[in-house]
């Protein structure tokens, strides 16, 4: 290996560069990363393109590593001082030291490679766009997936509705990390030493290309791009930085992007983004730049080349063109990067939550139920704290039902709910006096379905049911713009009474109000391990003339006549649905009775308060003879339905009048117990 002072040209070798113009490359960081940098600058070498001059690092790489004729020096000033500055700096340092290598490398005249991030704050990347700028210097950025042709590909397919509008965006990763990995460097796991700031973390550097190349499907690059960034921190290492994450984007283009991410998972799977479409998805393997595009048409998948970053940029030196990951393009990312920084630190997941795997360095921590919650949060735009994951941060509820000094309800207003899911209130979690969770939301299967509430799908044309609209004209469910919203006007408790009410508007995605609501929910003891929930509900229209409430059922589905009152389960081990003269859901749905029961042992992995044993007892309404509508095996849920196989109109004089009594009790009731208590409450209900 040579000596570093072997680094300074000869005049002879001045004047063979002046003739022959091969751009001269220095690496700063020749271990982790670097190494990769290192072969590929080997590689590139060897076939003539660039010429491998000088290489920097605190620690010297072992003898053989590099080429005799790479010059090695202790650090990037060592470099610059001993000769000519090379053309062409690369950085594949700690995060903290990128910006003060890079300013070094312009004022020295080099166009600059940088490893992502590009800089630990916002300012740094101002400071470090305005360097670049003002030298009139390239700055490369090491995003390699921004280097595949899959991304255009993506694009155009957008461009051309291929998959139809777009709904939504989601950036998911499922990979593992083990003790020894946050050892491997002192600023590995730290959002700051000594005051520098460091921001390592899932989202800013281990599936830093997750959250890149989702902000550039969603044509989201520079900082002018992003209108708001939310961010949901935890971890579960003993590190500051976060390694379970939601960060949620929202684009000045008005597009969301969810990135949901974790170090902490039972296997590592390929990191993908996906573009939910009213038409099918496209969904983008970035690591192997394969992209899936699944339609009514069927699913097609293609591999694409990527061009190589380092590549990208020589030829940007030596003919012009774009850089396809420059530092401008950065900040949108950057713009993430700050909201992490800035944000509280990562919450610590509670141990009961986390099984390690593995001894020692190779031990590694499994989120319990990370992976659902991953897809679900992909799915539903929703962060860890709004889907209740049980070690998130606690959402401050609309309203609390308190019965005997136990909370067993929630009553969420609706508010962080995406639009495409018809945003609405509804309780979630609803507990047994147990403590047994017996609702569920915004499950992957259906991730508009929202506890127990109201909501129907046809209303004068619009969806206050949320997800695919059931149309008459095409036959089957198909992705409408037609999602409305159902916001609270006014509300008043006591919960000292057990009693809340409130009026709410049910308003069309035009802003206009269609119908008006008067709502009271009631709740109080029935017995030490049973409690009542009451739900009366008035629908009339918000304007004169009369309102038609639909269903998919009264648009043609068979047996589809859900819409009214409707209440998600959770998973039931051995769930068991009756009424008084039949059992089992193809047997009581569609039926009329006077209750309908549901008892089984409630609640799956990642579920506070499962595996408790309980049974719902669902009294019908006095007011009409509604059809039960359950589904069992597909989903489970329970509904009155409001319009089974015809349109219900409801009028200013004739207004839609429903009462609902649910009693929520722990352990399994006999269908003799049930008769004798739906027979004592069904009435005064």
């Amino acid at each position: 290996m040579s000596q570093s002072s072997a680094y300074a040209p000869s005049p002879a070798a001045s004047a063979e560069r002046a003739e022959n113009p091969v751009p001269r490359i220095a690496l700063v960081g020749v271990h982790g990363f670097g190494a990769r940098h290192a072969a590929n600058l080997a590689r590139l070498q060897a076939s003539g393109v660039l010429d491998f001059v000088a290489a920097a690092d605190p620690r010297p790489p072992a003898d053989g590593v590099l080429q005799d004729s790479v010059a090695v020096f202790e650090t990037l000033d060592h470099l610059l001082q001993a000769g000519t500055a090379p053309d062409v700096v690369i950085l594949a340092t700690p995060i903290q030291t990128h910006v003060p290598l890079a300013m070094a490398a312009l004022s020295a005249g080099a166009d600059v490679y940088v490893e992502k991030p590009p800089a630990a704050s916002l300012q740094q990347f101002q400071e470090l766009l305005q360097a670049a700028d003002s030298e009139g210097r390239l700055v490369q950025v090491g995003f390699q997936s921004l280097g595949s042709d899959a991304l255009p590909a993506i694009r155009r397919l957008i461009a051309h509705g291929e998959i139809g509008d777009v709904l939504g965006l989601g950036a998911t990763g499922t990979w593992l990390r083990t003790r020894g990995y946050f050892k491997r460097s002192r600023w590995a796991g730290k959002r700051a030493i000594n005051g520098t700031d460091v921001v390592d973390g899932v989202a800013t550097n281990a599936l830093a290309h997750a959250v890149v190349t989702g902000l550039s499907v969603a044509a989201a690059r520079t900082l002018d791009d992003v209108a708001g960034v939310e961010t949901d921190l935890y971890r579960a290492h003993p590190t500051e930085s976060d390694d379970t994450s939601v960060i949620r984007v929202r684009t000045a283009g008005g597009q969301v992007l969810t990135c949901a991410l974790t170090l902490c998972a039972a296997r590592q799977t390929r990191p993908s983004i996906t573009v939910f479409g009213t038409a099918g998805k496209a969904e983008l393997f970035y690591t192997d730049d394969e992209l899936v595009v699944s339609t009514d048409l069927g699913e097609r998948r293609k591999v694409f080349p990527r061009t190589d970053l380092l590549e990208n940029l020589l030829e940007v030196r030596a003919s012009g063109g774009e850089l396809l990951s420059p530092l401008s393009g950065s900040g949108a990312f950057m713009a993430v990067l700050e909201a992490i920084r800035t944000a509280p630190a990562p919450q610590q997941i509670d141990d009961k939550y986390i099984e390690w795997e593995g001894s020692g360095d190779d031990a590694h921590p499994v989120v319990e139920g990370i992976a659902e919650l991953i897809e679900r949060a992909a799915l539903a735009q929703a962060t860890f704290a709004e889907l209740g994951a049980p070690w998130a941060r606690p959402l401050e509820p609309a309203a609390t039902f308190t019965v005997a000094g136990r909370e067993v309800a929630s009553y969420q207003d609706g508010g962080r709910i995406r639009p495409s899911s018809s945003p609405r209130p509804y309780l979630h979690p609803v507990r047994t006096l147990a403590g047994t969770v017996v609702t569920d939301h915004q499950p992957t299967d259906h991730v508009w379905h929202l506890g127990a509430g109201v909501a129907v799908q046809d209303v004068n044309g619009i969806n206050f049911w949320g997800g695919r609209t059931y149309t008459r004209d095409d036959g089957r469910y198909v992705w409408c713009p037609d999602h409305g919203m159902i916001v609270r006007t006014s509300v008043s408790s006591d919960s000292s009474g057990g009693a809340l009410s409130e009026t709410l508007r049910w308003v069309g995605p035009d802003g206009t109000a269609v119908l008006s609501e008067q709502r009271h929910w009631r709740y109080a003891a029935v017995g030490p391990s049973m409690w009542k929930l009451t739900l009366d509900f008035e629908l009339s229209p918000a304007g004169p003339e009369p309102v038609a409430l639909g269903s998919p059922g009264s648009n043609g589905r068979e047996n589809g006549g859900y819409g009214g009152f409707f209440w998600r389960l959770p998973s039931t081990v051995g769930a068991r649905v009756r009424t008084a003269a039949a059992e089992g859901g193809d047997a009581v749905h569609g039926t009329v009775a006077p209750w309908l029961a549901w008892s089984g042992v409630f609640g799956g992995a990642g579920t506070p308060g499962s595996g408790g044993a309980a049974t719902l007892v669902f009294l019908a309404s006095p007011q009409a003879p509604d059809p039960w509508f359950v589904r069992v095996a597909g989903y489970p849920g329970v509904g009155l339905s409001l319009a089974w196989d015809r349109p219900l109109t409801a009028t200013r004089d004739h207004p839609v009048r429903r009462t609902v009594t649910v009693l929520v009790a722990d352990g399994i009731l006999s269908t003799a117990d049930i008769a004798q208590l739906a027979e004592s409450l069904g009435e005064s209900a």
